[in-house]
């Protein structure tokens, strides 16, 4: 173990054991895969253990060197005392520096216990004064801010592992599944990806706005659109435009994770919002076409390696309090229809671009 609280790049070349905490959420997790791919091929002797939730395991399986530990943050790890087993049984696994990623109230316990064990961590910075300045009413810095994925690979600097970003490969795509073709089936239309909801209603392009880039995009007869949600509400949803509009799938309760991104791997390009799809289908080198309400890609949280014509935003004349949050979590009085800015033509013209 490190117990110098220096560097590591002096021992480069003795095969480090580096843990990395990100618990949550889907997008901030798939955030990690460019940077973990770019950081292996540089440094083949690392060997790489991530600790989150085994459900995401799947998002890892083709990068060499690289496991899940997994947080069972309900279970036996939750609390103080949990956290405290977690971090003893951590160090049986012979971690030499901790990459955090996340820094929220759990890893900063973790760390202090790591601390006494004499672990070397680090943690990302997420910036949040540029952000609150990026964000704020009056006075607002409207510039764009590092990326997420460049903080992330920010930390893996400080632990003595730089890295360039752009050297990063997309994998192959991936073979799909039986359980695919039996739910999407063989034909040879172009397939889109449709991930339509995001966490707040602000990040959402409204429903009946839509339907008519739907109806616009199913009648062409060559575009096959496979959606993509989940819970109960978003099931009913997607259901009904399956009914409603040719050449329109469902996917939802249909597919395990696995299956999903063998399928996110294969498409022609992906509409998605400010949300986790987005960067899943980005992994992939595919292009997303991302539609923004209250937020902007200026927070640092557009997909990877995806160009800024792709991001699709409101009238920022005349919604200039935009981004009003990071996570679209507020919306200023009058702000409430900001997506109804963006019309249907605009979003068909930009995937028939991308496809």
């Amino acid at each position: 173990m490190n117990r110098s609280g220096n560097s590591l790049a002096e021992n480069q070349g003795k095969g480090m054991h580096i843990l990395v905490i990100r618990f949550s959420a889907m997008g901030d997790i798939a955030m990690i895969v460019p940077v973990l791919s770019v950081l292996v091929k540089k440094y083949p002797q690392l060997t790489i253990t991530v600790l989150t939730r085994h459900f995401y395991a799947p998002l890892f399986s083709h990068i060499p060197n690289v496991r899940i530990y997994e947080a069972d943050l309900e279970g036996v790890h939750d609390g103080v005392l949990g956290l405290g087993t977690l971090a003893r049984e951590l160090r049986e696994e012979e971690i030499d520096a901790v990459a955090d990623l996340h820094d929220v109230l759990r890893t900063n316990v973790l760390k202090s216990l790591f601390f006494f064990y004499g672990i070397l961590f680090k943690q990302i910075n997420k910036g949040r004064p540029q952000k609150k300045a990026l964000t704020r009413e009056n006075n607002k810095e409207f510039k764009q801010l590092k990326s997420t994925h460049q903080r992330y690979a920010d930390v893996f600097e400080e632990l003595g592992f730089p890295m360039d970003l752009s050297e990063y490969t997309p994998p192959p795509r991936r073979e799909l599944l039986p359980k695919v073709y039996e739910v999407i089936g063989k034909q040879s239309q172009k397939w889109l990806g449709l991930a339509p909801f995001a966490q707040h209603d602000s990040k959402c392009y409204p429903k009946d706005l839509m339907e008519e880039v739907l109806a616009e995009l199913s009648s062409r007869g060559n575009i096959k659109i496979i959606m993509f949600g989940g819970g109960d509400a978003e099931k009913e949803q997607l259901e009904e435009w399956e009914n409603k509009f040719s050449n329109c799938i469902s996917v939802v309760g249909k597919l395990r994770f696995s299956e999903e991104l063998s399928l996110i791997s294969n498409l022609d390009a992906m509409l998605s919002m400010d949300s986790g799809n987005a960067h899943l289908t980005a992994i992939f080198g595919i292009p997303v076409i991302s539609i923004w309400g209250v937020t902007h890609p200026f927070a640092g949280f557009r997909a990877f390696n995806q160009p800024m014509e792709n991001c699709i935003l409101p009238d920022l004349e005349k919604y200039p309090k935009i981004p009003t949050s990071v996570y679209g979590n507020k919306v200023p009085e009058g702000y409430e229809d900001v997506m109804r800015s963006i019309p249907p033509e605009k979003v068909v013209q930009k995937v028939l671009e991308n496809l």
